[in-house]
């Protein structure tokens, strides 16, 4: 962000219409953005809100069926800065812990305003609004406390010292991030994958085994990978579980390999691509020992931590929650062969089962997952049910349920794979963001999830058009580059205007990654460089004969 420090206001930039955005994708070849089609239905207005301008598209034609298309966006009218940002006291919902919110209540604004203007400084309150989302409140979410606008971040690190000397919570923000107003930059890249026309497959995999990080661009590399983006969210720490390891639903190969955290969204990538859908997916899990029967609610994951939340029986929530990691005493987990990590040990019971369902041992928790089998871990009750239940030769059934919110079953073939994250961006043609059911933002506590979901981060976002095309989106952000990135909404916008009837965000962040013929194409924000990652999206070419 360095590089915004000699940013001058005359810099010539430009929005990009959704009519473009549209044509682009939509166009059978390459197409200057002047000659764009007038929007049909699937329209949405513009990313960054200002008349379009200008906006350079390179186009490769990776295989046929397989278009990869570029841009920059830039904009004219914004004029970002760097500013102070005094923050709001808050109370985690969850944790009861006290917290700190980018914005706060009116009484709050006008008093903490008085005692700054007190204090020498000269603040100003900004209306924030809440986004479209479904499921939130409309209308004013709060109000934003700031100080200053300035042309560095050292100017504005030095003001942020004296408010904070006066005892006030401060933030050093660039503006480009706001919601409020446009981006002046974002770099985006979008993957279109035509299933009548292209002869290869699409899967979701982890590269052979759940419980490692590898990067998105190694992956497509070491597979021959057309083109390949980052997939679900995963664990990162050791203090939340076995780093790799997936904290949503996740399938590879027609095998469930984790459960899903409630009902949140997923991308069902049936047949190798064939047919692609996205739904609300829910898991459930039932082991059976002779007449006994107890429901596991993980698989793959440490028993007793629950990323990511929305299992039954976790606290503090048995609701989804983003990046917060939930607890259990009495919990069942299966582990199958593509968890190549050391098993979790500790307190609890273990059996392994081989490949015809036959217990060959019991005892304490460890080692690792036989090649042809599985391995149940149980803690608390589970633990006591195991025991009691699955002794040396005793048979164990496992069976699995996925179900869309309709109530429909989903069948996993041999071809078949789905990744999941949250939320869902575009349902039936429109954008609906089920943001507070999905949980990355809470109505009640607005120290959570504002900057993961209200700010514009970098993103990467799949989706599928009324055509049955697959789409798949990156947007840098965070960049020394430029590249501002994406807020919720304007994901949403941005698949909708792409053409996609339904359409879901997976993970982003520093994980955000595309790779093209095994060469990473996008530009990461982690200051070291691509992000290993616990899962991709893989476009897989056919093979000859």
């Amino acid at each position: 962000m360095d590089r915004r420090n000699a940013r001058t206001a005359t810099r010539v930039r430009a929005a990009l219409s959704a009519a473009a955005v549209l044509a682009v994708v939509t166009s059978g070849g390459a197409r200057a953005t002047a000659q764009a089609a007038t929007p049909g239905p699937a329209a949405a207005v513009p990313v960054s809100a200002s008349a379009p301008d200008a906006t350079s598209w390179t186009t490769r034609n990776v295989a046929p069926g397989v278009q990869v298309r570029s841009a920059t966006m830039d904009n004219a009218h914004a004029e970002p800065v760097w500013t102070v940002t005094v923050q709001a006291p808050a109370t985690g919902r969850l944790s009861g812990s006290a917290a700190w919110a980018a914005v706060g209540p009116k009484p709050w604004a006008d008093a903490t305003a008085r005692q700054l203007r007190a204090d020498g400084f000269e603040p100003r309150a900004e209306t924030v609004r809440w986004p479209d989302y479904t499921d939130t409140p409309q209308g004013v979410m709060g109000l934003r406390v700031r100080i200053g606008r300035y042309a560095t971040q050292a100017d504005a690190r030095t003001v942020a010292q004296a408010v904070t000397a006066a005892g006030f919570h401060t933030a050093v923000d660039w503006t480009g991030y706001d919601a409020e107003q446009p981006a002046d930059r974002e770099n985006v890249h979008v993957a279109v994958i035509d299933p009548r026309r292209f002869a290869g497959t699409v899967e979701g995999t982890h590269d052979g085994n759940v419980a490692q990080r590898v990067t998105t661009s190694s992956v497509a590399a070491e597979m021959g990978s057309l083109v390949g983006v980052n997939a679900g969210f995963f664990v990162t720490s050791d203090a939340d579980g076995v780093q790799g390891t997936q904290s949503g639903l996740s399938a590879d190969h027609g095998e469930l390999e984790s459960m899903a955290a409630g009902a949140r969204a997923a991308l069902i990538i049936g047949d190798g691509g064939r047919h692609v859908r996205v739904a609300d997916l829910t898991t459930t899990v039932t082991v059976h020992a002779g007449s006994k029967s107890y429901r596991a609610q993980g698989i793959n994951r440490v028993p007793g931590s629950v990323r990511d939340c929305g299992r039954p029986g976790g606290t503090p929530s048995e609701l989804p929650w983003q990046d917060v990691t939930c607890h259990a005493v009495d919990d069942l987990v299966l582990f199958t062969p593509e968890f190549g990590a050391a098993l979790p040990i500790g307190a609890g019971a273990q059996v392994v089962v081989d490949a015809d369902g036959r217990v060959v041992s019991a005892g304490s928790r460890g080692g690792t997952v036989p090649a042809h089998g599985s391995v149940l871990q149980g803690i608390g009750a589970a633990a006591d049910w195991l025991t009691a239940n699955a002794r040396t030769g005793q048979r164990i059934g496992v069976r699995e349920d996925i179900r869309d919110t309709a109530g429909r079953h989903v069948e996993l073939g041999r071809n078949d794979s789905i990744v999941s994250a949250a939320p869902t961006l575009v349902s039936r043609g429109r954008i609906s963001i089920d943001a507070a059911a999905e949980g990355v933002v809470d109505p009640q506590d607005l120290s959570f999830g504002y900057a993961w979901a209200n700010v514009r981060q970098p993103r990467t976002m799949a989706g599928v058009d009324a055509r049955g095309r697959l789409i798949l989106a990156t947007v840098d952000g965070r960049q020394t580059g430029g590249s501002e990135g994406f807020t919720l909404y304007e994901a949403a916008s941005f698949m909708r205007s792409l053409g996609a009837v339904e359409a879901l965000n997976l993970d982003g962040g520093g994980s955000t990654a595309m790779a093209v013929d095994g060469v990473l194409v996008n530009n990461p924000s982690d200051a070291t460089g691509e992000r290993a990652v616990g899962g991709t999206i893989q476009v897989l070419p056919g093979h000859a004969g």
